[in-house]
């Protein structure tokens, strides 16, 4: 087919899955609806985002109000990943099975319900409960998050399946900015004597974005045109084509006769496609990728409060201003340095250069150990910035990359979901073991996150593998 620019008057004729991903993939269909659902989409990584960091500045208050030592702390900051570990493996596999809509609908509600049970949670027990049910929608809501960037954009250029699928970091850190905008408020609102219920006011804030998403989504959200076209219902797809895009898309009186999809059940044959031999060892290093960056990213982005206290030795205003402060100049610029470099850099060599600059900074701050003058402080801060900024710009905006473009629409939601699973495993280790960690070794913790950036860096000198740009449905035909 012709990838030459339509309009809404000119027909467009489709005659089999291809088609329509080569008009989505071209930029040739472009529309306003389409525009939304990104946007919607980074919405639901807003939520996670946010959803995991609201407790980074209570854990305190949560340890002294529930008489935690530092394994039940462990166990409430880490219950969270333990659900999404669960939450992203069914949750891959069933956006691939049922569509990305209604698993994006269903993570909406696990959000909503969630939030509002940890707000008002009597005790460990049941925070515990409802941290692992929203971590259970954190983990369903990124196979069908990054799903959708890849599938309502182009394969190269302005808005290309690179940089949106990268554009995941700068949401996450906006988010994680707004948690600190939401806790300095309430610090404000609130009277002294009731500081210790922020934690809970700040949690049950989560359930306000995820309500919006869910009252916007009837006027613009819709399946993945890519999806239904791949399940053999081109009607479907070119009813999305019409709808989200403006394009008069028309299934061909010659188009391949295919019948919508019957899938065998269970699960166990769509995650063994994720090792054929084409995909086996960009499973192997995404997983890799994932496991440094987010083993990382959660001992200091979820540590950082605590880290931030230590090295100034202050109140608790300013230890909430200087985290939102690094996370607004160092986490949000790298972020979007991320996406403006995501198609002219690529990938690989943004990932490689964010992990050398985090093992740097890492083994910078464990020599720097607990500094007593102002100047090892602010040299202290800044590598805190530096590694965020590489992690935003690097890692973290990239390895969505690697697990998103590597696999065509067919399984990209299950080698998304296996990929998250795997990863929320070193994010719960992390999770449990930093507080536990860091009372043991003090600063002398940051010798053992650095193990991180220096396993993901040795996964990436292995294989050069490029996937921004990469067009995996062509490949796999």
């Amino acid at each position: 087919m012709s990838a030459q620019p339509v309009t809404e008057r000119e027909p467009v004729l489709i005659r089999s899955a291809r088609d329509v991903t080569e008009l989505v993939n071209s930029g040739a269909a472009r529309g306003s609806h389409a525009r939304m659902i990104v946007l919607l989409a980074l919405g639901g990584i807003f939520l996670d985002a946010y959803d995991l960091t609201s407790l980074a500045y209570g854990i305190t208050d949560i340890r002294e109000q529930f008489q935690l030592g530092p394994a039940g702390a462990g166990a409430v900051t880490a219950s969270i990943s333990v659900g999404a570990i669960f939450g992203a493996w069914l949750g891959g596999y069933l956006v691939d099975r049922l569509g990305r809509y209604r698993v994006f609908m269903a993570d909406m509600l696990f959000f909503v319900v969630s939030a509002l049970g940890c707000a008002v949670a009597p005790n460990a027990e049941v925070l515990v409960f409802f941290r692992f049910l929203m971590g259970f929608g954190v983990g369903m809501d990124i196979p069908v998050a990054m799903a959708f960037l890849a599938e309502f954009s182009r394969l190269r250029g302005r808005g290309s399946k690179g940089s949106r699928t990268a554009a995941w970091s700068p949401a996450w850190y906006v988010a994680t900015s707004a948690c600190y905008v939401v806790i300095m408020a309430l610090y404000f609102l609130l009277p002294d004597a009731h500081h210790d219920l922020l934690w809970r006011f700040t949690v049950g804030f989560g359930a306000v974005p995820a309500v919006v998403i869910l009252l916007v989504r009837k006027k613009y959200m819709n399946e993945s045109p890519s999806w239904a076209a791949d399940q053999g219902d081109l009607e479907r797809a070119a009813h999305i084509l019409r709808r989200s895009y403006g394009v008069n898309a028309v299934v061909a009186d010659d188009a391949e006769a295919k019948a919508p999809r019957t899938r065998q059940a269970g699960g166990l044959r769509d995650f063994a496609r994720l090792f054929h031999r084409r995909y086996r060892s960009r499973t192997l290093q995404a997983m890799v990728i994932g496991l440094g960056q987010t083993f990382g990213y959660n001992a200091i982005a979820y540590g950082l409060p605590i880290i931030i206290a230590s090295l100034l030795g202050q109140g608790a205003l300013n230890t909430i201003s200087a985290s939102l402060v690094l996370n607004l100049v160092f986490a949000v610029t790298g972020g979007l340095l991320g996406i403006r470099l995501a198609n002219s850099a690529g990938a690989w060599p943004m990932t490689v250069a964010g992990f050398a600059t985090q093992f740097v900074a890492l083994v910078a701050l464990a020599l720097i150990g607990k500094p007593s003058e102002t100047a090892w402080v602010l040299a202290a801060l800044f590598m805190l910035g530096a590694f965020m900024f590489a992690q935003a710009s690097g890692p973290g905006a990239h390895f969505m990359s690697f697990a998103s473009l590597s696999y065509p629409t067919s399984m990209r939601g299950t080698g998304i979901g296996f990929n998250q699973g795997v990863v929320r495993v070193g994010a719960t280790l992390s999770l449990f073991f930093f507080p536990v960690l860091s009372s043991a070794l003090a600063t002398g913790v940051f010798w053992v996150i650095a193990l991180a950036p220096a396993m993901g860096l040795a996964a990436l000198l292995v294989k050069r593998w490029e996937p921004v740009g990469y067009d995996a449905d062509a490949a796999q035909g």
